[in-house]
């Protein structure tokens, strides 16, 4: 399924023009994370006799709730949750050919909430040399959704929100809060939060793709 639509019912070439700055999240947005999931699940569920599909199915039901699934399947579970494997994250199809159709004529940057390493991370998977500017939770103190990590992308980009768009997985953390700001924004319905739904005006994204490869030809590219 391929799902496009923007708010005002215009041509899709109108909701994105003027456009200087795309930004885009890291996880479950330019990388796949459902192994590194997994591998938590596993980790977590370990000793137990909870299996894998059911804390895996628990979690879905919360983030259909629009809850945080994983955060809730700990608690309902009583259990720890355990070190994050980024050794288990990896790109998703087509992200390098997204990124080479858009960086001829956007500037392209990422507002993520990540660990430490992102760009080594960006590095091993051969996509750093294609970002202007990589603001991070870890290296900023402040972590999406508080606006301040957006401000500083603003800042640092030189650039009014209206003519930057974020792309993201998440409603709560990547929509609504660039929304807020005055940011255009796509929601990339893909990993957990794909289940979930928007509840107010601040989570309707002005595009809905279901794959990251879809992006590039919501800006003609």
């Amino acid at each position: 399924l391929f799902c496009v639509w923007n708010r005002s019912g215009g041509r899709r070439a109108t909701v994105f023009s003027d456009i200087l700055w795309i930004f885009f999240d890291m996880g479950s947005t330019l990388v796949d994370e459902q192994q590194a999931f997994r591998h938590r699940v596993r980790d977590t569920i370990q000793g137990t006799d909870i299996g894998e599909e059911e804390f895996y199915q628990t979690m879905i039901s919360y983030y259909q709730q629009n809850k945080k699934g994983d955060k809730e399947a700990f608690a309902f579970y009583n259990l720890a949750k355990p070190e994050w494997h980024s050794e288990d994250e990896v790109l998703y199809a087509g992200v390098k050919e997204c990124l080479n159709r858009l960086k001829g004529r956007y500037r392209l940057g990422i507002i993520a909430n990540q660990l430490p390493g992102a760009c080594n991370r960006l590095e091993q998977w051969g996509i750093l040399q294609e970002f202007s500017l990589i603001v991070t939770s870890d290296r900023e103190g402040v972590a999406k959704p508080d606006p301040r990590i957006f401000e500083a992308a603003l800042q640092r980009a030189d650039c009014p929100a209206e003519r930057c768009v974020m792309i993201g997985d998440r409603l709560d953390n990547d929509i609504a809060p660039a929304k807020k700001l005055g940011f255009k924004t796509i929601w990339v319905k893909q990993g957990l939060n794909a289940y979930t739904s928007p509840t107010s005006q601040w989570d309707q994204a002005d595009a809905v793709v279901d794959r990251i490869e879809q992006v590039a030809v919501l800006f003609g590219v």
